[in-house]
């Protein structure tokens, strides 16, 4: 068994792409160098940003804190964008009055957020494939650079390529290559102290493929501590 835990440790912290520690580290007192829009590799140039969240119990009854001080850490990153939204992977929206429209940024929305996150937890199947879909078809519009950030921690049924073909077909690129939107991943590691190792590495290579494809990058989170 430490063997296998051993190997299963590496393959995951091998989905790390130029993250250097923690996130809470990097973000602290952050003033980026001119002409640098990264943070440990993530790049930072949207003005808008959507969080797509596994509200699963697997996530909510377990590292739902540490969830929620991720968000507040990515948050953190953008000190000043145009617009918001937060929606679970099935697409459900956590402000009804705010769905298909952008929440105008403000400490005010940032903490309202962040207040209704604590308890909330819509039904979830942990597939983030709607919610990507819905995000971009939703909210793309050209010229307006947006962020998706998905948070999970299982892809419990479907094929890793089939969901990325199907993102790739909604998240269109252009002549260079470039997506509507980029996409980046932030993965919980509950599988893995839980026993359901598998469903835990495919949501890790899913996300890493995806963020590959498109543009972001995925960060596996080593331990829920």
């Amino acid at each position: 068994q430490p063997a296998v835990d051993t190997e299963l440790e590496g393959q995951l912290r091998a989905t790390r792409q130029r993250l250097t520690g923690d996130m809470r580290r990097l973000l602290a007192n952050y003033r980026p160098p001119e002409n640098d829009t990264t943070v440990g590799g993530i790049p930072v140039d949207s003005e808008y940003i959507i969080f797509i969240i596994d509200t699963s119990g697997s996530m909510f009854q377990g590292p739902w804190r540490l969830v929620m001080r991720k968000v507040s850490e990515v948050l953190r990153v953008y000190p000043k964008i145009r617009g918001i939204q937060v929606m679970n992977n099935n697409g459900k929206f956590m402000f009804p009055s705010y769905a298909g429209k952008w929440i105008p940024d403000s400490p005010t929305a940032r903490q309202q957020i962040m207040n209704i996150l604590a308890t909330w937890n819509p039904y979830s199947d942990s597939n983030p494939a709607a919610g990507i879909a819905e995000a971009i078809n939703t909210f793309y519009e050209p010229g307006k650079p947006v962020s998706i950030y998905v948070f999970g921690d299982d892809f419990p049924s479907g094929q890793v390529e089939a969901v990325a073909r199907y993102v790739e077909r909604i998240n269109k690129a252009d002549a260079s290559g470039n997506r509507l939107m980029r996409i980046h991943g932030v993965g919980f590691p509950t599988q893995f102290d839980g026993g359901y190792i598998g469903n835990g590495m495919r949501f890790a290579n899913l996300m890493r493929t995806l963020c590959e494809r498109n543009g972001g990058t995925f960060v596996a989170l080593a331990t829920l501590n």
